[in-house]
């Protein structure tokens, strides 16, 4: 492990200003990537900035019937609490299928969304990697591709996100607040996080010294008929080999609104916009939804591997969606 110095500011807008001031500097909450990344060199910042106790560990209502989220809070505190499992279900069901319940009490809000992907290849700093070394080289493709993406990839990457938390806010409009050097703003969920591209360094779109500071959850018509189903090798504490997070609305026996995710498929959390279009408007039943999921997937793109690569996850989608998509209309369709 490099040798680095550690600070602990009094505030979280001094915070931002030595971590902005200093291009090798980060951000320490939890610490149950980071800690990671630094054991294994992975992560060699100069300076480690504690944010512990500088963002608001809160969860509160607003006006409009939403949660504000405070960036400090625990991802087992926010699973726990009455009007997350009540209001948005998918948020409760994600959180709890993540990690384990030690890593869950640590882990924050701010921190979960932006942890790092597991690519073995990443981790393991003797291969090359685009994401920890740009213009290395994708060790991935070629190699064990088994938890890789199927969308969204390009040559420089194949990498998924990892966050099973992440998923689930994307199908509740969240909102992200930061704080950086030239002050406040709101980044919605949907445009937070990035695909490769040219650039797999960059994961969001944050700038160096952002720091999230709350998430905001709206009201919404869907948000109480939401779930999320993770799929993985086993039981617990593994990272999804496909996800599906969904959340929609029924009026007069068809799906008027619906808001649907895919994680462990692509380098960011997948909004799967082909196959909500295909269900509004719809009765619910089995062929629509596997018609609205061969819409999304059609597109998908499987790698070849020396562990026989990742196709069975186009089938697997297929059905993880349908599966939650039947769940979510269970009523409607009985009668």
């Amino acid at each position: 492990m490099k040798p680095f110095t550690f600070g602990k500011p009094a505030t979280a807008a001094e915070a931002v200003r030595a971590v902005a001031d200093e291009p090798d500097a980060v951000f320490l909450a939890g610490g149950t990537n980071l800690v990671d990344h630094l054991k294994l060199g992975v992560a060699q910042p100069a300076h480690v900035i504690d944010v512990t106790g500088l963002t608001s560990a809160d969860v509160r209502d607003d006006d409009g019937g939403g949660l504000v989220i405070g960036a400090g809070v625990r991802n087992s505190d926010l699973a726990a609490d009455r009007r997350v499992r009540e209001r948005f279900p998918a948020l409760a069901e994600a959180l709890l299928s993540g990690a384990s319940p030690q890593l869950r009490n640590m882990a924050t809000v701010g921190g979960n969304p932006l942890q790092r992907t597991r690519c073995v290849y990443f981790q393991d700093v003797t291969t090359p990697c685009n994401k920890r070394s740009p213009g290395s080289g994708c060790s991935a493709r070629g190699g064990y591709t088994r938890h890789h993406a199927i969308l969204g990839a390009s040559d420089e990457c194949v990498a998924t996100h990892p966050s099973d938390m992440a998923v689930a806010l994307l199908v509740l409009d969240a909102r992200v607040h930061v704080l950086g050097a030239s002050g406040a703003r709101v980044v919605p969920f949907a445009e937070l996080h990035r695909l490769p591209g040219e650039h797999p360094e960059r994961d969001t779109v944050l700038e160096h010294g952002e720091l999230i500071t709350e998430i905001t959850l709206p009201a919404t018509p869907w948000s109480h008929r939401s779930a999320y189903r993770k799929v993985r090798d086993r039981a617990s504490y593994a990272f999804a080999l496909v996800s599906v997070a969904a959340a929609l609305s029924l009026s007069d026996g068809r799906i008027d609104d619906v808001r649907i995710a895919l994680g462990g498929v692509a380098h960011k959390p997948w909004r799967a916009l082909r196959a909500e279009e295909a269900l509004r408007g719809a009765s619910p039943g089995e062929d629509v939804f596997r018609a609205a999921a061969d819409a999304e997937l059609a597109d998908a793109r499987p790698l070849d591997g020396l562990d026989g690569g990742n196709a069975f996850k186009i089938p697997l989608a297929t059905r993880t969606l349908v599966a939650v998509l039947r769940e979510l209309t269970a009523e409607e369709r009985a009668r």
